[in-house]
């Protein structure tokens, strides 16, 4: 093989360095003159921060896993940070009050989403119900959630349906134990919270179904796939200018993600029309007032297409996508984290077998939904999951609609604003604190969004089932 001389390597670099250099240097003055304009025509005082490298900014302070790099920063420059990420300024928030002051004194201002390049393809980050800006159909989508999904009616409806998916869990594991063989609760929570959310949308269980033709790990694996690529840090998304590429393949994974489950979905949507359409012919026995289930509602309203922000059968796929994801794989890794804590402290997992021992009087008797009230222990241990690992720690982001002032800081118009669930105020938030923090207070502090929804679903459940005056801001807490 014959080699390249030194010298013409070293020439090349140098002639390289000499072509580009005009580029790079016109680049980072046009990119120093608009921070200056946007910075003098901000008011205020910005939040502070790490400095900016040129170019890249602080994206090299993420790290891979920026929720753990965040939480340190937090730690350094207080409850609201500036990053600069790319071309992209970020404003971290990682404090209730903060928090409260973005969420709820200004969240007229931060209403709308900064979707990622990873959620656009088949133009999800225009459909999907936690991306779509504020517009009619944003109103509809999350009407259709309140009315269909969230309603006390439907939660009542659908308690038998939670109970004879947990007695199927239960029955697995004990026939595990039985057996000897090991128990993979990440699979199992997974399989339950995946079947129940399929018997509430479609009236039948996708492990089982023969339309789904994905096996368990393979629609677990999908469903991580979303997780990791949504949750991945993109540099499409810090430079505009390279969506086009798609550096990262993310874009490109996405949509195979996507296709894979709008695949499943149209298979479902398809076998239900065909039952429909047979029912009215009298060639069916389909009876569809029994049935009645989200899937038939959103398929009559998908046909009544007719006032402004009506929804067609392909938003319905997009709502689906969204639902399915969020609901399966943050119920069964919250159900795993759980599990993994009390199994890691033999002392509180007994003082939690004591309780219900002592409050359901014995080991054979299934605790109901109704008998949580008389379990502060056990509710607290899952609260206290909630808030050592919470299922997305870094919450979707929001784009900042006019410049406003925030803890006493300026958010210039435009900035991404980023909530971090911080998980202690002094000290590594993954320390092993799990066995003291138990024992001070019944109900341990939780991210401000899991408080919020903690108080508006108590709320939610005083409420008469035709007043939604509660039901808005309550899907918005979940879809937060």
């Amino acid at each position: 093989m014959d080699y390249m001389p030194l010298s013409l390597i070293i020439l090349g670099l140098c002639l390289s360095w000499w072509l580009l250099r005009p580029i790079i240097l016109y680049y980072l003055a046009v990119s120093k003159r608009a921070d200056n304009n946007k910075s003098s025509s901000t008011a205020g005082k910005l939040p502070p921060g790490p400095r900016p490298l040129p170019v890249i900014g602080n994206i090299l302070e993420l790290g891979s896993l920026p929720h753990m790099s965040l939480t340190k920063l937090a730690r350094v420059y207080g409850p609201i940070i500036r990053l600069k990420l790319g071309h992209i300024t970020t404003i971290v928030v990682s404090s209730a009050p903060m928090a409260r002051e973005i969420l709820q004194t200004h969240d007229d201002s931060f209403a709308n989403r900064m979707p990622p390049d990873a959620i656009t393809p088949f133009r999800h980050d225009e459909l999907g119900v936690a991306w779509v800006t504020i517009s009619p159909l944003w109103r509809n989508l999350r009407r259709i959630c309140n009315v269909h999904l969230f309603a006390r009616r439907t939660l009542d409806s659908n308690q038998h349906l939670r109970r004879q998916k947990i007695q199927k869990l239960l029955a697995q594991v004990s026939k595990s134990c039985e057996t000897g063989n090991p128990v993979d609760i990440g699979e199992a929570a997974f399989i339950a919270a995946l079947n129940l959310l399929g018997n509430t949308i479609f009236s039948m269980d996708l492990t089982m179904d023969a339309a789904s033709e994905l096996s368990v790990k393979e629609l677990k694996e999908l469903v991580c796939n979303v997780m990791v690529e949504v949750g991945r840090p993109n540099m499409a998304d810090y430079f505009p200018v390279l969506k086009r590429v798609d550096p990262q393949g993310v874009k490109r994974r996405m949509t195979d993600c996507f296709q894979r489950t709008f695949d499943l979905f149209d298979r479902i949507i398809g076998e239900r029309l065909r039952v429909r359409s047979s029912a009215v012919s009298g060639a069916s026995s389909y009876n569809r007032r029994k049935v009645n289930d989200m899937l038939d509602i959103l398929l009559d309203l998908a046909e009544d297409k007719g006032e402004e922000g009506g929804i067609d059968l392909y938003t319905v796929k997009h709502l689906f996508f969204d639902l399915f994801v969020a609901g399966s794989d943050t119920t069964a890794s919250t159900f795993e984290w759980a599990m993994a804590e009390l199994l890691r402290n033999p002392d509180k997992l007994t003082k939690a077998q004591a309780e219900l021992e002592q409050v359901m009087g014995g080991r054979c008797k299934v605790v109901e939904e109704s008998d949580l009230a008389r379990l502060p222990y056990l509710q607290a241990t899952v609260k206290e999951s909630f808030r050592m690992h919470p299922a997305i720690p870094l919450l979707l982001p929001r784009r900042a609609g006019s410049t406003k002032e925030v803890g006493g800081y300026t958010v210039p118009e435009g900035a991404q604003d980023v909530q971090v669930s911080i998980l202690k105020d002094d000290g590594n938030p993954y320390e092993d604190y799990y066995c003291n923090i138990m024992e001070e207070s019944d109900r341990p502090g939780s991210p401000y969004n899991l408080e919020k929804i903690y108080e508006e679903y108590q709320q939610l459940l005083k409420e008469d089932d035709d007043n939604n005056v509660q039901l808005e801001s309550f899907a918005d807490s979940l879809l937060m």
